[in-house]
């Protein structure tokens, strides 16, 4: 059976000092940011995923972003090396949670660096964004630890955002989502649709077709719903205003062993 854990992390009280690169810095509310974390927790746990808590890494400003740590492909977790040198330090914590609960470690070494925000897996399929936070030596050790379990890694180009999941995620039936304006070569992606908002481009699928999504997409979530799929909105404004997003918060665990 496939396992349905989620490893997420509290904002710390430096939030608002999180990193900024492709958006004009605004004030966060940090008091509303751990209300909306909360309630993103919440629907995990509603929609029938047990989440971890990792240590807060209250030093870190960007620790909440926890999806940025690891990259997980089956039961194997390759620890990353943020391009942010401010954020190595959260990774720690995050690797001893993920030991404790089975997984198999590897690491991202130097020269390397490897953000988990870049990756994007659909099946054995992994895409991995070269551009701002990963360098062509981290995408070759993702490349080395990974094929040899069977992965396909496809190295693609992001230089209008932080992330390649800044611009696109995928719907459960592979089609790849993106707001046209931030995709830099939508091509590259065998099945490929256009969304109306930015925020829109980004779910995190939580089975049975629901998709969890930010609620400043309304008009995403109609596409969805006309597709077949059910929409489950969530307020993360003060994560937005850090290019955050509703994968940066979670780690989904959906393939650890028994």
């Amino acid at each position: 059976m496939p396992s349905r854990k989620a490893l997420i992390r509290r904002p710390g009280p430096r939030l608002a000092e999180g990193l900024v690169t492709h958006i004009e810095r605004s004030p966060v509310d940090v008091d509303l940011a751990l209300q909306q974390w909360e309630t993103y927790a919440e629907t995990l746990r509603e929609h029938g995923w047990q989440t971890v808590e990792t240590e807060p890494a209250d030093d870190c400003p960007d620790s909440v972003f926890i999806e940025d740590t690891v990259v997980m492909f089956r039961n194997v977790a390759l620890i990353a090396r943020p391009g942010a040198e401010s954020r190595r330090p959260e990774t720690t914590a995050v690797e001893e949670t993920l030991a404790r609960l089975g997984c198999s470690v590897n690491w991202v070494w130097e020269p390397g660096t490897l953000d988990g925000g870049d990756v994007l897996k659909i099946g054995d399929t992994i895409y991995v964004g070269r551009g701002g936070r990963t360098n062509a030596a981290g995408v070759q050790q993702l490349r080395a630890a990974f094929e040899p379990l069977g992965a396909r890694v496809v190295a693609v180009p992001v230089s209008k955002v932080l992330h390649l999941k800044s611009a696109v995620t995928a719907l459960p039936d592979s089609t790849v989502i993106g707001y046209p304006p931030l995709v830099d070569i939508p091509s590259v992606f065998p099945r490929h649709l256009p969304v109306p908002e930015e925020s829109g481009a980004h779910v995190v699928l939580l089975g049975g077709g629901k998709l969890l999504m930010a609620a400043s997409a309304p008009k995403t979530a109609e596409l969805f719903t006309d597709l077949g799929y059910q929409p489950v909105p969530v307020d993360i404004s003060e994560f937005e205003k850090l290019e955050g997003c509703v994968t940066c918060l979670s780690v989904r665990l959906r393939d650890l062993y028994a």
